[in-house]
């Protein structure tokens, strides 16, 4: 018996696949436009990847594998510098903030005046600025959700007179400021967060504390106007939840329940209604963290 007879030949197991470059084939746009992993783990999460998920690729989280993905993606010489985007944020900022100091001085110099179209005027300010966030996530104007706020607000009016539109043109400029800090502390918070369930643990408390401060704010301006408490608050949190759905809604998803809950407001006394659902939908979608970094084509 030979050498070769009397040794079993056992059959070389085939070297297994690899999972991550799988991955990076499938999602090789996302890869190649993120400027940082951070992008890519949001985009993940909007694709539905958890971090549970994350273990079949061999990692313990998201945020591992989006640091792996964006290290193996090829790109250019070149490195992308963070000059661009510094160059061109500051002049948007200060022309929404020009667009939320507006309504407020439009509407208090009108009323000063005693102009009859004070009223007019109060509704199309609040429906163009309380609610603009510029094209949604998904790059596409939402014309839809503009008209249905206008209606709401200009039927709201109708029924309770301009000091409710006067209230909520006062509850513009904090509701600017209530959403600009929330979404930097929460892409904040995105940065130093490890895991999806560490960032959407502390991403609550910080939206919430938004919230209550815009509520606070939209009640002192509705007393300051004169306005129902019990008519004004609600829609301007309903518009509030609105502005700030439709600004990190991803892909769009958004628009929908937004225009839905946009519409059951028209209904009397049923803007607190649609307030609390679109409270409990804000909740569950901002809590993720595809909702606080450009993903790949969404970026506006």
């Amino acid at each position: 018996m030979s050498v070769e007879e009397a040794v079993p030949v056992t059959p070389r197991r085939r070297p297994a696949g690899d999972p991550v470059k799988a991955l990076l084939h499938r999602h090789r746009a996302l890869c190649e436009r993120a400027v940082d992993p951070l992008e890519i783990a949001a985009g993940l999460e909007a694709h539905g990847l958890t971090d549970r998920t994350a273990a079949r690729f061999r990692h313990r989280d998201v945020f591992s594998l989006a640091e792996e993905l964006y290290a193996r993606t090829p790109r250019g010489d070149a490195p992308p510098g963070p000059a661009r985007p510094a160059r061109t944020a500051a002049p948007p900022a200060m022309r929404r903030l020009g667009y939320a100091l507006l309504p407020g001085a439009l509407v208090l110099g009108a009323s000063a005046a005693g102009v009859a179209w004070a009223g007019p005027v109060a509704v199309a300010a609040v429906a163009a600025a309380l609610v603009w966030p510029g094209r949604t996530a998904g790059g596409r104007f939402p014309g839809l959700a503009h008209l249905l706020a206008a209606l709401a607000v200009g039927w709201a009016t109708y029924r309770h007179g301009a000091v409710l539109a006067v209230a909520l043109a006062l509850a513009v400029l904090p509701g600017y400021l209530a959403a600009a800090g929330y979404a930097a502390l929460a892409r904040r918070r995105l940065a130093g967060s490890r895991a999806l369930e560490e960032f959407a643990a502390g991403a609550r408390p910080l939206f919430l504390g938004a919230l209550t401060l815009f509520t606070a704010a939209a009640a002192g301006a509705a007393a300051l106007a004169g306005a129902p408490l019990a008519e004004a608050v609600p829609l301007a949190v309903l518009l509030f939840l609105t502005r700030l759905l439709l600004s990190h809604g991803a892909r769009g998803a958004h628009r929908r329940p937004v225009a839905a809950a946009l519409a059951l407001a028209l209904v009397p006394a049923a803007a607190a209604a649609a307030a609390a659902g679109l409270l409990v939908l804000a909740v569950l979608a901002l809590s993720r963290a595809s909702a606080h970094a450009p993903v790949g084509d969404d970026r506006p």
